[in-house]
C-alpha cells in the first residue's frame, strides 16, 4: 500500500539506510532520531547513504524525539532500530502514535518481540529479524557496508498476530535487502542472537574489526563455543534450530555443525574488510552497548536454567569492564576468552 505512513524509529546507521531505500522507493516515510545533531544535519543537507553501489541522496522528513508529542496522524506502520535496551520506552513512546490496525516490529538484535507485544498488544506486532552492517560516525552520512543485495531480513506474525502483518513488514522491508518469512519468528530471532553472540561483542572487545578479529589464531573457536553455548540454551528454551542467512535445511541437520556453518555464512555473505560491530562502534563513542541484551541474556538464561555458559560469562564479564572503564578494547584479553573454554 504506497499511501501508508510509515515511520523509522531510531535513523542510526541501519535505520537511516532502511528509510533512505523506502524514500528513494517513492513510500511516505518520517524519520523519528535522538541524535540532535543527525536531525539537523538530515534536515539542512539530506540522508547521504555511501555503498559500493554509489550515493544515494534522499531528503527525508525527519522528527527529534522530543518532536514526536506534538504528531496529529497516526502510522500505519513503524519500523523500530532502536537499540535493544531501549525498546521498551521507544514502543511506549511511538504506541499512541500508531494506528489502531497498524504494525509495529521491532527490526533489532536480541529478543524484543515480546516487549513490542507487551506494549501495543499482538495483533499489532510483527517479529523481525536484520543482518544489516553499516557506520555512521558523522550526522547525515551513513557508510553501508552490506547494500541491498547483501542485506538480509526475517519477518513473521507472533501468536495472536494479525493475518497479512508479517508480508505487510516484508514488503517494506523488501527495499533494503532480501527478506525470508518465518511461521516461528521468536526461534529465527534466537538463531540470530546466536550468531550475535559469536561474533558482536567478542571481536569488540579485541578492538578489531570483524575479519582481523577472525584471523587471529584461536579466535574462531571461541566464537563457535559462544554460538553452541547460546544455541543449548535455545533450545533448552524451546526454540527450533532454522536455516537463516539463506542457510539451507540441510545445512543446519547436524546440531554439531550449526555454528560453524551458520559463521563460514555470516562471514561470506555479509561481512566486509575494515567493517566493526556495532558494539565497537558504540564503545568508541563512549555509549552503553547491546552486549547485556545478547551474550548477557544468554548467560542469565543459562544460569536460571542450569545450563553452564562459560565462554558467554567472560564475554559479559570483559564488555561490563570496557563499558566501566576498567579496561579497553584491547587484542591481549583474547587469552582471558580462550582461558573460559572447555
Amino acid at each position: 500500500m504506497s499511501d501508508q505512513r510509515i515511520a523509522v524509529l531510531g535513523a542510526g546507521a541501519n535505520g537511516a539506510s532502511i528509510g533512505a531505500d523506502l524514500i528513494a522507493a517513492g513510500r511516505d516515510v518520517t524519520l523519528i532520531e535522538q541524535w540532535p545533531s543527525h536531525v539537523e544535519a538530515m534536515r539542512a543537507d539530506g540522508l547521504r547513504i555511501l555503498s559500493d553501489a554509489g550515493e544515494l541522496h534522499v531528503r527525508p522528513r525527519v522528527i527529534h524525539l522530543c518532536e514526536v508529542a506534538e504528531l496529529t496522524e497516526d502510522f500505519d506502520v513503524v519500523l523500530m532500530l532502536v537499540k535493544a535496551y531501549d525498546s521498551r520506552w521507544a514502543a511506549q513512546l511511538i504506541e499512541p502514535h500508531l494506528a489502531s490496525d497498524g504494525l509495529l516490529a521491532g527490526v533489532q538484535n536480541g529478543m524484543t518481540t515480546s516487549i513490542v507485544r507487551d506494549v501495543v498488544g499482538a495483533r499489532r506486532t510483527v517479529g523481525s529479524v536484520i543482518e544489516c552492517s553499516a557506520t555512521m560516525t558523522e550526522p547525515g552520512i551513513v557508510h553501508r557496508h552490506t547494500g541491498v543485495d547483501r542485506s538480509w531480513y526475517a519477518v513473521g506474525e507472533v501468536h495472536g498476530g494479525r493475518e497479512g502483518g508479517a508480508a505487510e513488514v516484508g514488503e517494506l522491508l523488501a527495499t533494503s535487502g532480501t527478506v525470508a518469512t518465518f511461521d516461528d519468528i521468536e526461534s529465527a530471532k534466537w538463531m540470530k542472537l546466536v550468531s550475535n553472540c559469536t561474533l558482536l561483542v567478542t571481536s569488540a572487545i579485541l578492538g578489531l574489526p570483524m575479519l582481523d578479529a577472525l584471523a587471529l589464531p584461536g579466535y574462531r573457536e571461541v566464537m563457535v563455543a559462544a554460538g553452541n553455548e547460546a544455541l543449548a540454551v535455545g533450545q533448552a528454551l524451546g526454540h527450533t534450530v532454522l536455516p537463516i542467512f539463506g542457510l539451507q535445511p540441510q545445512e543446519i541437520a547436524d546440531p554439531e555443525r550449526v555454528v560453524d556453518i551458520m559463521t563460514d555464512k555470516l562471514f561470506a555473505g555479509f561481512v566486509v574488510p575494515g567493517a566493526t560491530t556495532t558494539v565497537l562502534q558504540d564503545w568508541r563513542k563512549d555509549r552503553r552497548s547491546e552486549a547485556g541484551e545478547l551474550n548477557g541474556h544468554v548467560d542469565a538464561e543459562g544460569a536460571r536454567l542450569g545450563i553452564p555458559t562459560p565462554v558467554n560469562t567472560r564475554v559479559v564479564e570483559l564488555a561490563r569492564r570496557i563499558e566501566r572503564r576498567e579496561a579497553v578494547p584491547d587484542v591481549a584479553h583474547l587469552d582471558a576468552l580462550r582461558d573460559a573454554l572447555a
